[in-house]
Formats: structure tokens, C-alpha cells, sequence
């Protein structure tokens, strides 16, 4: 095991030195000068703006740039903004708590709805439950989530009024976000759940359980679900990574404090060292996630061993 977490750990570097490079050279072809960051409405002398310039490292060629972005990351140091005037680790450290606390609770919603509906249209198939838990599926995979926001803030908010439509604070004001987040991972999970389920449960090992005669939600339960996880795991590993890219649209729509919403005004406001450190951080955490995601498979299923 500690041989593989070695390996996957190796595997992840020219992925996240990839994912810098884009980022960085991507943000080069973004018209305008991030000398406006640093220095909002004022107006400055030429003298003054090459002084910037060179602080701040902004006339040095673009390959010297990235590998003194390269050589700080490794160290920790994702750099300064040039909006806030702090280290980009700093504004991530004040956000992370928003970002997480709205992801984590649209994963619970995501998996408790999703394997739900998954497992109520396997032990049904072709019923009126499954039809019906898998056009609740189908919707939630068509919907753009910025649409689901709007539609909650529409009926919820506006028409109705019991729940507040923007902020951060307070369970009330997560409820709307978290259910926009997880509505289309609960339907991806779902839809995986149900035929990974339905395709264990025709296995010869789980005909002759019902042929002892334990009865079948003993046999789902006990048995079925938990061969059929591998694959659903997989996929919420997999979603929690969409839930951390989504939850840019959803801090957005509603207002909220969190990391998506400080990606958003670093981009709007050319501040190239927090953008490239926000993205960077992302991918770490993502790349993190399915290292665990995979680590999983063994205690799902014994018979899985990593060499």
C-alpha cells in the first residue's frame, strides 16, 4: 500500500506542473496589464510603473516568471495579490472555510439523494418508482446549476420568502446552495448507483443467498450494495471535484463568501499570482481526493490489493 501512495503521489507532479504551466502562460494572453491591480484608479508616472514593474517581477521573460511561480509554489509560497496586498495563501485560508462548508453539505445531499433514488429504482426496475426516480436523474444531469440557483431564488426567496436569497452566515443561507450543488451529483450518482446495482443483483452468488432464503433487503443491503460501490465511489470522487469547480457559478449566484467567488474577482480584476494560485490549490485538493477515492477500493472490497 505505502508502495502505491508513493507511486500515485510521483504520478501527480507532471500533472499539477501541467496544470501550472496552462494556467500561467493561458493568463499571459488575457488582455490588459496587471500593473492596473496593483494600482486601481490611480494615476502614476512612468518612472513609478517601471518601479512596479520590477518589484513585482512583471519585466522578466515569461519562462523566468514561471519558474520563480514553480520555485515559491514548492516552497508554499503561491505568491502575493497584487489586489489585496497579501500572500495568496492567506486569501485562500480566509475562503477555504465558505467553499468547504458549502461542498461538504452538497455532497451529503448528493450522495443521501443519489443513492436513494439509485437503490429504490434497482429494486424496481422498470417500475413506476423507476421511471420517476430517473426522470428526477435526467433532470438534474439536464439542468445547468445556474439555472437550478435562479429557479430556488425565484420560488424560495422571492415568491415565497423563507429563505434568504444571498450571504454566507447561518444554516438558512446554505440550504438553497448546497441543494443547487448537489442536485446534478445526486443525479450522476443515481443513475450510476442504480445500474451497478441492478448488475450485481443478477450474479450467481446473490441468486443462491435468495435461495437460502435471506430475505432481499438483507441480500440488497448486506451484500449487493456493497459490490456495487466500487464504481459509485469512483464517481463521487469524481464529483467532488465538479462540486469544488461548481461552486464558482453557485458563490456567485447567491452571493456567498468562499473560493469561487475569490477566483472570480482575482480574474476580473487581473490578479494574475491569486489567480494561478486558487487554480493550483484546487488541483492539489482534487488530486488529493480520488488518491483517497482509490485507497477506498481496498476497504470496499478485500480482494482488491494494490502490489
Amino acid at each position: 500500500m505505502g508502495t502505491y501512495i508513493l507511486k500515485r503521489l510521483l504520478a501527480a507532479i507532471p500533472i499539477l506542473i501541467g496544470i501550472s504551466a496552462l494556467v500561467f502562460f493561458s493568463l499571459k494572453l488575457v488582455p490588459g496589464d496587471p500593473l492596473s491591480a496593483i494600482t486601481g484608479d490611480a494615476v502614476i508616472g512612468k518612472e513609478e510603473a517601471d518601479r512596479l514593474r520590477e518589484q513585482y517581477g512583471l519585466n522578466d521573460p515569461l519562462h523566468i516568471q514561471y519558474l520563480n511561480f514553480v520555485g515559491r509554489a514548492i516552497q508554499g509560497d503561491l505568491g502575493r495579490s497584487l489586489q489585496f496586498k497579501r500572500p495568496v495563501i492567506d486569501e485562500i485560508r480566509a475562503q477555504l472555510p465558505a467553499t468547504l462548508q458549502l461542498t461538504a453539505a452538497a455532497m451529503v445531499i448528493a450522495l443521501t439523494v443519489g443513492l436513494g433514488l439509485g437503490i429504490l429504482a434497482a429494486i424496481r426496475p422498470h417500475s413506476l418508482l423507476d421511471g420517476l426516480t430517473m426522470s428526477i436523474a435526467m433532470a438534474g444531469v439536464s439542468f445547468p446549476s445556474f439555472w437550478v440557483g435562479l429557479m430556488l431564488l425565484l420560488i424560495f426567496s422571492l415568491a415565497l420568502g423563507w429563505l434568504p436569497a444571498t450571504g454566507t452566515e447561518g444554516f438558512e443561507r446554505l440550504i438553497m446552495p448546497a441543494a443547487t450543488l448537489g442536485f446534478g451529483a445526486a443525479a450522476i450518482i443515481a443513475r450510476l448507483t442504480r445500474s451497478s446495482l441492478l448488475e450485481v443483483l443478477q450474479q450467481q452468488y446473490i441468486v443462491t443467498a435468495r435461495a437460502k432464503g435471506l430475505s432481499f433487503v438483507k441480500v440488497v443491503f448486506r451484500h449487493a450494495l456493497r459490490n456495487a460501490l466500487i464504481p459509485v465511489v469512483t464517481i463521487v470522487g469524481l464529483q467532488f471535484g465538479n462540486l469544488l469547480a461548481g461552486a464558482v457559478v453557485i458563490e456567485t449566484v447567491f452571493s456567498r463568501q468562499g473560493i469561487g467567488r475569490l477566483l472570480v474577482t482575482a480574474i476580473l480584476g487581473r490578479d494574475f499570482p491569486l489567480v494561478q494560485g486558487v487554480i493550483l490549490f484546487v488541483a492539489s485538493v482534487y488530486v488529493i481526493v480520488n488518491l483517497l477515492v482509490d485507497l477506498s477500493y481496498a476497504l470496499i472490497d478485500p480482494r482488491i490489493r494494490y502490489a
